[in-house]
């Protein structure tokens, strides 16, 4: 997953700016989830 997509889909979360403050390390484990959760979705629609 590229940065960019990374940093969207953190935005549209809203986690983005702890990992501003804090760095990729920083997110709970279950924004890490929901962030691939959200990767796969946005790439289903993708193929459709």
């Amino acid at each position: 997953m590229s940065d960019q997509l990374k940093e969207e889909i953190a935005k549209e979360l809203g986690f983005y700016d702890t990992i501003q403050q804090e760095g990729w390390g920083g997110i709970r484990a279950k924004d890490a989830g929901n962030m691939v959760k959200r990767a796969i979705e946005k790439a289903e629609q993708q193929m459709k």
